[in-house]
Parts: structure tokens; sequence; C-alpha cells
């Protein structure tokens, strides 16, 4: 499945947002004269809390910077002469406290903002303040309504008039909300309407409200009661609202009228941009439907909605194209009636050219331009520093026609504030432009060198504001080159900005804008960068999982190098808490132990500073289902009965089956089980029902999750008794003692007993047509019969019976009384030996008399009496094998060679084993011994390799000798094998290597009469590495130890361990700071004297050196007395010597820890092996 993707670029949204700046004027900087601008006032209808102080905002800019003042009600207001207001600095934000006192509805008029400077006079927009009111419901007593059931009622609203207007709702008295719908409404001007009123209306009372936004109170008028005088009692029917109600109650149909407004023709008038809302309430019965038409055409489209149960027609934002007649129709079954509407659409002025600010250089020419557009056409009247311009000083360069002032050559000094202002009778549009006439040479108003950097394929711009006077002409040019940029994938726009439609690589490079005009020129560089967009390759897909499993939804981006990502995870649009159960990984997020709630839309956002991808996926959780509700019985019969259930909801896997499972309270209380099962296609189920059952069901739904929660019990049915149908089954016999035959069988369940006092008939004879027989009534599953004979057979029945009959004839069983053990032994017993470790037995079997039960097996007992071998000990433990059934003959396997052993038979019944046989004895001859216990391989030097071994631990016979084969191997190159015969007492042997590179293969058997044993194999360790091997080491190798430069090597470092010895010893002497504390547990304090000098002792017990010793370079202690042992170099004691008296180093397969020990000490105590390592 495509994972649904949406890519969004961060700079093309700042590009949509800064495209207005591309045509905006320009802007003249600060740092030069010029006249007053305002540059943030309050709104014209400004309605203030009459709890907070009040604050009418004007600010300006300018230079030099402006002054400020005010006129209230078209007089100067004289702020420093009211204690409660004041200015703030450097602006003409006027603040009105009333923290001291004061009535802020003293303050309410029509206030209007002076900024003025040098160069001219700025003006605000008349503000129009306005205190909040809240005003209280005036008193009055409401009267009990009393109304016919079927007419038209109206409650009035009338609420106090608030500043600005209420927010009016109905509720009752107890605060309850009136329930709306076509019948019952509330009008636009919050009346409430009834088209006809029910009985039902007059079970509470009616209340309107009023919501006040500043001071967000609620006022509540005294409220309606209605008294609704009926034709019917109110109970007689239902409260529905269908005609067949209507009817049932009396009530006359009636064709409807109009409540609101009245007549068939009404006029509305409407602002332009305004909303416009039509309304249209009509009585009758049933309640009428309201339909709504524009006269020669169709409802605007885009901008219309049905509101109010289609009872209200609100268009937005309305134009002179939505003037017309509007017609609404309400109809029901008894006829229509159609009221019309005539929309005026008014406009108060709108601008069509606004005037801006014109910048000119001495002796250009220029012009203000001020239209403006409304219904009617608004007056056009010009001021110039708030004065009207007719009464401002004669200016030559100035002529005023109409809607627009001509400038013709300007000098400096005519700079001024012109206002416009566009009026009709709906309101007024003031717009302040100065001129400003300047003698500026260019200059760029950016920062130099600008770095952009931009998306490929994305839209972008560069920036390169100016300013200079004449307005300088501006050119951009690419890489130095003289060709001007402007046009194709390029527009230069006046304000100085160069917009590029789209960015690709090649567009990298140093891009400079030049403003040029008489007065000279200036310029400025932008560097600009092409990235690669941001991409998801591999984003989430839609999946499907089950509650509690593992899921990876993988995220694989792609982005430029040089910009820095940052992957982002949405659940919901809403950023992803991922807590413990969520791991965001490089590539991906894993969810662990998915649980219904993370069940939604999983957003993966890849941005960077420059753009950003996403791609979307729905992850759904498939659960276990919701419980089955609301179970119902019905169709009760005396078998059976049907269950209906409501689904629940099946947690976004199919409900597979439904488990229907019962509880009786008679023989199981409390235990549930299962009845039937049903397709989940299902909800309803006839069940079959078992005679004196008292049943309670409840349903278990079935997906491919698993099973719901069962859902809560039914009520309880109770089905009448019967007598039984079935009878026990299972029914055995057998001994549980040599004289008794215990009777057992299944008993019945709760739905199978069909009647109280459940109780079984057990019936038993011997197996004989002339037996009589016995009979005993039980009420448990279980009858011993005593004083039997021992295991003969007997016929059994079982019958169910409870107090309403018996079940029919029950079937015959066969059991047997109890078993004792056999009388007699198996007779001429022989063995026959087949090899070493198996023999052949034959016996008599015994006569079946004497058995006195059932032959299980016959058992041969033995165990092994000794070794042919002398002083070799051998567990006696018995073992047994089986030889099941009636049989004289078997095999007895895994013996031990080369022994002697003994052997009993017995036969086994179900009581046990019966007496022994005679004991034979017999021995087992020589078989092949086991493997010797170890191989130990030592190499002294390169010349040979010492083998040392142990006897086999099982010899299984006399050892002839030992066979040895072994062969050199240098990687996968193998030399030949060599043979060696070796005696039975031999345990060590010595061979001499071909080369001191090849390792070595030693297999070792030990051998018997028969033959050779289990083969031990060890491979020689690796001394020199097999690869590269070194020409130092040949089959005519001279001892390195009588080499003149390894004699001269020694000596070197014996001299140099003697210095260093003298410098240690002259050190101490000379007082040496090698101090060895007295306590060793005093610790090292600060104070010290020997830490403040550097110096330290060794107070750990476990290194100081023991007396009269010293300690090596490597932290070892040696003992300085010349009593040198080569114990203390070998192996634990177990040193060895050669022939010549030279101690020989030893290397040891078998791992024990005595010898693995000698094999770490070998090769470092042998001055020899030591340089053979090091080599």
């Amino acid at each position: 499945m495509i994972p649904r993707r949406a890519r969004i670029s961060c700079a093309g949204i700042a590009f949509a947002l800064c495209l207005q700046h591309l045509v905006s004027a320009i802007e003249v900087p600060l740092d030069l004269p010029q006249p007053p601008t305002i540059t943030k006032q309050s709104i014209k209808d400004y309605i203030v809390d009459p709890r907070d102080n009040i604050f009418i905002e004007c600010e300006a800019k300018g230079n030099p910077v402006p002054t400020f003042s005010w006129t209230r009600n078209g007089k100067f207001f004289n702020v420093a002469k009211d204690p409660k207001v004041s200015m703030r600095r450097r602006s003409g934000t006027l603040v009105i406290d009333f923290h001291s006192g004061g009535r802020p509805e003293d303050y309410e008029g029509e206030y209007q903002c002076f900024a003025r400077n040098d160069f001219g006079t700025a003006l605000s927009s008349k503000i129009h303040l306005q205190v909040s009111k809240s005003p209280l419901w005036p008193k009055e007593k409401v009267d009990v309504i009393e109304v016919d059931e079927g007419a038209p009622l109206s409650l009035q609203c009338n609420p106090p008039p608030g500043l600005p207007e209420p927010v009016i709702f109905w509720m009752s008295s107890s605060m309850e909300p009136i329930p709306q719908d076509k019948r019952v409404s509330q009008g636009h001007k919050g009346d409430l309407y009834f088209s006809n009123v029910l009985a039902q209306d007059a079970l509470t009372d009616y209340s309107c409200n009023a919501r006040f936004h500043f001071t967000h109170t609620i006022q509540q008028k005294n409220p309606y009661t209605l008294k609704v005088k009926t034709k019917k009692s109110h109970n007689e029917t239902s409260l529905g609202n269908s005609p067949a109600m209507y009817r049932a109650r009396g009530i006359t149909e009636t064709t409807p009228s109009f409540m609101y407004p009245y007549g068939t023709s009404s006029s509305q008038m409407v602002l332009r941009g305004m909303d416009l809302l039509l309304e249209c309430i009509a009585s009758g019965v049933p309640a009428p439907d309201i339909m709504w038409y524009k006269k020669g055409g169709e409802l605007p489209p885009g901008k219309t909605k049905m509101e109010n149960f289609n009872k209200a027609l609100r268009i937005s934002n309305v134009s002179e194209e939505d003037s017309g007649e509007y017609s609404c129709l309400a109809s029901n079954k008894m006829g229509s009636i159609r009221h019309t509407i005539s929309v005026r659409v008014k406009a108060a002025p709108y601008w069509l050219d606004q005037p801006e600010n014109l910048i000119l250089a001495p002796g250009e020419d220029g012009r203000l331009v001020c239209r403006a557009n409304g219904n009617p056409k608004p007056t056009i009247q010009w001021l110039v520093n708030g004065e009207p311009i007719e009464s401002s000083p004669p200016n030559p360069s100035r002529e005023v026609a109409g809607d627009t002032i001509v400038f013709r050559d300007t000098q400096i000094g005519s700079s001024a504030v012109y206002q416009c202002n566009a009026s009709n009778e709906h309101g007024y549009l003031l717009a302040n432009a100065f001129v400003s006439v300047l003698d500026v040479p260019p200059r760029i108003l950016a920062p130099r060198n600008q770095l952009i950097r931009v998306i490929e394929n994305n839209r972008t711009r560069l920036d390169c504001p100016f300013f200079g006077s004449p307005i300088p002409t501006l050119r951009w040019f690419k890489n130095g080159q003289g060709n001007t940029l402007d046009g194709g994938n390029y527009k230069a726009h006046e304000n100085g900005s160069l917009e590029m439609f789209m960015a690709r690589k090649e567009d990298q490079g140093i891009y400079t804008c030049v403003a040029t005009n008489i007065l000279g020129k200036a310029e400025a560089q932008v560097r600009l960068e092409v990235k690669d967009p941001t991409r998801i390759v591999r984003g989430p897909e839609d999946q499907v999982v089950k509650r509690g499993k593992i899921l990876q939804l993988p995220c694989r981006v792609k982005h430029d190098p040089t910009l820095r990502v940052l992957v982002t995870w949405l659940k919901d649009n809403a950023p992803l808490y991922l807590g413990t159960r969520m791991k965001k990984e490089e590539e991906g997020l894993t969810i662990f132990g998915v649980t219904e709630r993370d069940q939604g839309d999983y957003t993966c956002v890849a941005s960077t500073e420059l753009d950003k991808d996403a791609a979307k996926a729905y992850l759904t959780v498939l659960e276990r289902p919701d419980q089955p509700r609301d179970l119902e019985l019905s169709d009760l019969a005396e078998r059976s009965v049907r269950l209906t259930w409501i689904p629940g909801d099946d947690k976004n896997s199919p409900i597979t089956d439904y488990v229907v499972q019962f509880e009786e309270d008679r023989m199981q209380p409390g235990v549930w089980h299962d009845h039937s099962r049903y397709p989940g296609s299902v909800n309803s189920a006839l069940l079959s029902l078992s005679p004196y059952v008292n049943y309670q069901f409840r349903v278990i739904a079935v997906n491919d999750v698993g099973s719901s929660v069962p859902s809560l019990p039914s009520e309880r049915y109770q089905t009448n008794g019967a007598r039984p149908e079935i009878n026990p089954t299972g029914v055995q016999g057998a001994g549980t003692q040599k004289n008794n035959m215990e009777i057992t069988w299944t008993p019945l369940n709760a739905t199978q007993a069909y009647g109280p006092n459940l109780r079984y008939i057990v019936r038993w004879r011997r197996r004989d047509p002339r037996g009589s027989w016995h009979n005993e009534t039980v009420r448990s599953a279980r009858h011993v019969v005593w004083n039997t004979p021992i295991y003969v057979p007997y016929e059994i029945k079982v019958q169910a019976e409870n107090d309403f009959g018996r079940a029919p004839e029950p079937d015959t069983y066969i059991g047997y009384s109890g078993e004792d053990y056999p009388k007699a032994a198996p007779t001429d017993v022989r063995i026959r030996v087949l090899n070493s470790t198996a023999i052949a037995l034959t016996w008599t079997r015994v006569h079946l008399d004497t058995i006195q039960g059932q032959l299980k097996e016959y058992r041969a007992y033995f165990w092994r009496d000794s070794s042919l071998l002398k002083n070799l000990w051998v567990s006696k433990k018995r073992q047994f094998v089986s030889f099941p059934g009636d049989r004289n003959r078997g095999t007895v396997s895994r013996l031990f060679p080369y022994s002697n052993y003994k052997l009993e038979m017995v036969v086994t019944n179900g009581r046990g084993d019966g007496p022994r046989s005679e004991t034979k004895e017999f021995p087992t001859p020589e078989g092949v011994p086991s493997s010797p216990r170890y191989l130990r391989i030592r190499q002294p030097n390169l010349e040979i390799i010492n083998l040392e071994w142990d006897h086999p631990e099982h010899p299984n016979g006399i050892i002839t000798g030992y066979t040895l084969r072994y062969q050199p191997f240098n990687g996968t190159r193998t030399g030949r094998t060599v043979v060696e015969n070796l005696s039975p007492n031999q345990t060590k042997f010595t061979v001499q290597r071909s080369d001191p590179i090849s390792r070595y293969r030693f297999v070792l058997r030990a051998r018997t009469q028969v033959g050779e044993g289990e083969p031990l194999t060890e491979e020689s360790p690796a001394l020199l590495d097999e690869a590269t091997p070194s020409p130092a080491y040949t089959k005519n190798q001279v001892d390195i130890a009588t080499q003149g430069w390894f004699i001269g090597l020694m000596c070197a470092i014996a001299l140099l361990v003697l210095i260093l010895l003298i410098v240690c010893f002259i050190k101490r002497s000379r007082g040496g700071k090698y101090p060895v504390r007295d306590n060793k547990d005093e610790h090292l304090n600060p104070e010290d004297k020997n830490v403040e000098d550097g110096s330290f002792d060794y107070s750990d017990e476990d290194n100081k050196p023991l007396p009269n010793s010293q300690t090596s370079l490597d932290g070892t202690i040696k003992q300085q007395e010349s009593d040198d042992s080569l114990v203390d170099y070998g192996e634990g004691g177990e040193g060895q010597f050669n022939e010549d008296g030279s101690f020989i180093g030893q290397y040891t397969v078998k791992k024990d820890k005595e010898e693995t020990e000698g094999n770490e000490s070998s090769e470092a105590t042998s001055p020899v092996n030591a340089i053979y390592s090091l080599a």
C-alpha cells in the first residue's frame, strides 16, 4: 500500500507570506528627514471592559520623532489637566487609570490622534470609545401560559440592550438545555418558537439566558410555565412526533403559516463584506420543512450555509452580486406557503486606489491618487497636515483635481502629510500619505554579502531593499556578467527583489544588485546556494497488527548532506509521546506491545531549516472483541430456549464465532461449561436443554486475536425433570487387594442427571451363567466388593436412577477381583554368551495357575560381581531387563567385557514379583579397551616431542600393547603417517621432529587380544607462525646460548641492572624518601609531610615484601638466598631433567588445574625457551 505523503517546503511558505512585500512602496530610511507615519492605532469602534484601565493606542514614526496630541468629540483634549489620563513616553497611546476611582463612562466619546514633526502632521482614524454594558433584566411577572395542544407558540426573550449584544440561549430553571429540533427552535433575535405545542412541552419550564462577553456573566429571565390543554390523557399514547401520534391524540393537522417574518414578503438591507442572515420560522401540524431559493439563479456557491434546522440561511462576505429576491418555502403533508425576502446590498466606502507616500527629488513631478467606491458613492475630501486643503496656504506646485493631487516642479521644503477622507452614510475611510522632497544618492538597505539557501525547483527571491531620491534604477547581475536578469526564470520587482520562479543547480552563484540615480550608484552581493530536497524514500505504510505485537514503521530519509535533518513523528497530527514502549531509530519507529490506544494516523516528518517532507500511514490495531451484551431468553420450551444477544465491537477483526456457555447451581455452582458454538454472523441461537437443570447462559465472542470477556449472564431458566436417558460409562472392576474388587465408573453430570436424588444401582456376579446377581445402590462413583476369590472374572452392570425413574437397562462389563503374588519361579534358566557385552537367555515358563493374576512380564535381574582383572574395583548395582508377555527367551546386553556376572529370573503380575529362580553365574569374554585416560604432549625444544599417557579406565581385558600413529602437518599439507607398536607397560614416548615448523597429530589406542580400542587424538601446539617460517630454525640449529652476540647482550643487560642497583643504593643512603609507615592501618593524611614532598609508602599488606626478599620489576617476590630449587621453576614439583641434567619445560594437553599451571610457567623459566618465544 502506498503511504499517504505531503511534502512541504519552508521556503515556499515563506515565499507565499512575503509575496505581498514584492509590490510594497519603497520605505524611507528613518535616518533621513521625513514626515510622520501612523504605525498603530485602536480600532474605530472600540469597546472596553469597565473593570480595566483604558488604553487608546496611537503610535507613529518620523524624523524628527513626532509629538502627539488628541481631540475628543472634535475638541482639543488636554491630557495634562486630567490626573487619570497619561500618555506613554515616545508614543501617543493614552492610558486612563481607574485604580484610584472614577467612572469609565465619563470618558466615552470620539477620539482622534495627531502626530506632528517639522515636515507635517499625520492623523489617526476617529476612534469611537464605548464602555461595555451588561444591564440587569427588568423585573417582571410572568404568568402561566395556557395553550391548546397542536397550536403554535412563541416565547419572547427581549434581553436588555448590552454592549456588545449578549449571546442568547434557553434553559430550564434547573439549568437543563432546552432540546431543539425542527418543531422547537430559537430565532436569531432570541425568541423561542414552537411550530406546534405538545403535551410533553409542559414537563419543563423555559427561561431565557443572556451571556455578556466582557463580564462573562449570565443573566436569567424569570421562567415561562406552560399549561397545555389536551383532548386525551397524556398516558394514552407515546410522546413521539409521528403523524400517527397527532391523530391518536386528536390533534388537527394544519397547513404551515409563518411565525417570523410575518406576511408573504419582506425586505432586508446588508452591508458589503458582512454576513447576511435570512430566517423563516413556520407553524403547522406536522412541523413544516423549510427550503430556500433565489430568484433567477442558484444560491451563492461556496459561501452559503443552512442553520437552525434549515430555518436560517447564512451568506458570508456579501457582495453586490448577492442582492436579489430570496424565498423560503415551508411545507408539510397539508400544504405549503412561501415568503419572499428582497435583499439590498449597500456598501461603506472601500478602497480602489489608496494614496501612498510620494518621494520626489527637487524638480520632479508626481501625484497622489485617492479612489474609493461604495453604495451610495462616497465623497472624497483632501486634507493637508490635518486641515482641509482649501484652507491651507497656497502651493503653486500643487493642483487638486477631484480624487487626484498633481505636483509639478517640487522643491525642498514642500514636504507635508496629506489625508484622504472617503465617506458615505455607512462609514468612512481615512488614509495618510506624505510627500517628501529629498536629494539622496542611492543606498542599499540590506546587509552586505547575504547568503540565501533554497531547495531545488522551489521559488525564491533575493532581496535588495534600496533607497535614493530620485528613485534609483535597480538592476541584477549574476557572477559579474553584464546581462541584466529580468525575464524567463527571473522577475525583477520595483522594490528591489529578484524573484526566481524555479531554482536550479545551475542558478547557484553570486548575484549583484546595482542601484543607480543621477547622484551615484550603490551595489550589494547575494550568494545563492541551491540544496537538494528532503525526501522520504521509504515511508510508513498502512498496517493492521494484533494487540501485543511489535510494530515497525519505516522512515528512511534522503536529504542534502550540508543540511541537518530532524525526523519527528506525529500521531493524529499531534506530536507523538514516545514513552517506554516506543523507540525512535535512525530509519523508523518501533512500537513494542501494541495496544488499542496506539491506533491512528502516524506521520513521519523529516525537516531541515529549508524544507520538510512528510509521509503518513494509518495503524489499525486488532484486539479481542468487546463482550456481547443484553442477553435475552425467548421461545421457552421443555427442551429448548432461544438466546439472543447484541454483538460488541469487533475491534477491527471480524467476529468468527460465538461460544455459548452455561452454568447450573445444583451439582457444580459457579462452574461454566461450553454449551455450543455458532458462526460470528448470527446473534441468536436455539439452544437444546436437558431436564432438571437451572440454566444460566453467557456468550463469548471470538475473533482472530482471541476471545472476549464473557458477557453478563442471562436470567435463569429451570427445566422440568425426567428419568435418566443414559447410564454411566467407563465401568471397570479391578482389585485393590487380593480379596476385593473395586467397581468404578464415570458419573453423570448435571445435564445427564435429569432429576433429583441421582443414584446408581450396581450389580455383579461371577462370570458363570449359574451365578446369582448381587446389587447395591450408591450415590458415589465407586463400590468395593469384599471377600472375593483371587483373580476371577465378574460380570458388572451400573444403572442410573433418580426420583423420576431408572435409565434403560445397562450394558454388561467384565471385571476381575484382586491379584496375589505369583507362587512359582521360572526354571531351567540357561545362559549362552553372544559376545563380550551380550548374552542370550532361555527358561521354562511357569504354569498359569501359579501366576494368581494377569501375567505382565518375565524379568532378569543381573549384577557385575567382579572383574577378571586383579585389583580392579567394580560396581555391584543390581539391574534388570524386562521381557513382556508370556515368553521363554530374551537377550541381555550392555554388559562389561571380561567380568563375572550373576543373574536371577522372576515372573511379574499386577501385584508384583514372584519368587526368584536359582542364581546363575557367567563370565564375559575380553573386549576392546576404552581410550587411554589422557595424552600429554611436552615440547622441551624444537627437536623432540615427549608424549605421556595413562592406561584406559576400562581395559575390558588384558592390555597387550599400544598403537601410536602420528603425522606431521603444516596448514593443509600433511606428511607420512608413522605407526609405532608399544609395549603394554609403556606410558611414555619421544618423537624426533623432522623440522621445527610442522605440528603433529597423534592418535593413541590400547590393544587387547580382541583388537584395538577407542582412539585418543591430540595435536601438538604451534611454536612458530606456520605461514611465515623463520630461517633461524633449521634442522642443524646451533644453541643460541653459545653464540657470542647473545653472551654480549646478556652481559650488557647485567651491567645495566648493576648500575641501576648502585644508583638506588646511593640515593637511599643519602636520605632518599622511601619511608615505611609503622602502622599499616594509618591513612594517608593531607598534613603528612610525605604528601607535601611527593614521597609515599606501601602499606598494603598483600604487596608488602617479606624480610630478606626483594621485589622484581614485574611485582613478584623472589628469595635472595642461594637455595634455588628447580622445583620453583617447574610445574609445582613435577619438573624433569634431561639425561644430561638440564631442565625440561613441558606442555600438557590434559586440561586439569595442576597441569595448566605447569604449562604457564614452563616457557618463562627456561632461558632458551624465553629467547625462542621472543623470536
